[in-house]
């Protein structure tokens, strides 16, 4: 999907862009809460090469074994999944960088612009997509900036985070690599107070599509949320309000605002006392 060089050159694209406190040389398309989206050349087309934190060469297998039975599990449950391959740049350790084409057209645009009968369309297919797939140890982040519109189909983009857990009910995933870019002393409390409240959003219908209307309010939709609850609530037990889909919004921005503070300052300080790299790349202010 991407020449090998081209990887290369984008990840010393990066590194200049760490060194330097600029992102001037790059295309970046989105800073996702885990992975930076960046803009590639790939060898059938254009692609989006999702940067994810560094990784041993063990952990990158158990990393690609865990989204490989993931892309597979949502397939399985009816969803079309973007094509997505795994790339790593660098000895051990590696980066690793999850590579898709890259898309024109988003659910989120034709929310916002499409009239009634097309809005209404793929509020349906969303809210029928999220109810086959959270369930029985499966989660998705079905927010609308997350699916591309192909034909007359979804595509589901969002597989970083491959969200499935084991028998116990223990995500599967090593969530160490997706805290790594917070402050050391902060890495415990967020793992024990927050991540499992984090993640446990994304495993059942209810809460996946509060989150969904919800953060429509940061996508500037919020007058598809009304049609989007009436057809959530035809599936969901008990039925989600306008005023609780914004209330969530603002506990769940509040939060990844602290979180992206907390990296902020640990920037300040690896560069300016420690004198090192920070290695990952951080948006400015984003308006929630």
């Amino acid at each position: 999907m991407i020449p090998s060089e081209t990887l290369v050159q984008l990840e010393a694209a990066v590194a200049s862009a760490l060194d330097h406190g600029r992102s001037d040389g790059l295309d970046i398309i989105d800073y996702g809460e885990i992975s930076t989206v960046l803009a590639a050349a790939g060898a059938a087309g254009p692609v989006v090469c999702k940067r994810l934190p560094m990784m041993t060469g063990a952990q990158l297998a158990e990393y690609e074994q865990v989204l490989a039975d993931y892309l597979r599990t949502l397939r399985e449950r009816g969803l079309t999944v973007a094509p997505t391959e795994v790339h790593a740049v660098g000895g051990d350790p590696v980066t690793p960088y999850c590579v898709q084409p890259r898309y024109q057209r988003l659910l989120v645009d034709d929310l916002r612009d499409g009239d009634a009968e097309l809005v209404g369309k793929w509020v349906a297919r969303l809210c029928r997509h999220v109810v086959a797939a959270a369930c029985d140890g499966v989660g998705i982040d079905a927010q609308a900036s997350n699916w591309a519109v192909v034909d007359d189909d979804l595509v589901y983009l969002d597989v970083t985070t491959p969200l499935l857990q084991d028998a116990a009910g223990k995500q599967r995933v090593d969530l160490d690599l997706f805290i790594a870019s917070l402050p050391w002393l902060m890495r415990g409390p967020v793992r024990r107070f927050l991540l499992g409240e984090i993640l446990s959003h994304y495993h059942s219908p209810r809460p996946v599509l509060l989150d969904v209307a919800g953060n429509l309010h940061k996508e500037r939709a919020t007058d598809v949320i009304p049609r989007l609850l009436e057809v959530v609530n035809t599936v969901v037990d008990p039925p989600i309000t306008s005023e609780e889909a914004r209330k969530y919004y603002r506990q769940d921005a509040l939060m990844w605002e602290l979180l992206q503070r907390l990296r902020r300052a640990d920037r300040w300080w690896q560069r300016r006392v420690r004198r090192r790299r920070y290695p990952f790349l951080l948006p400015g202010t984003i308006e929630r």
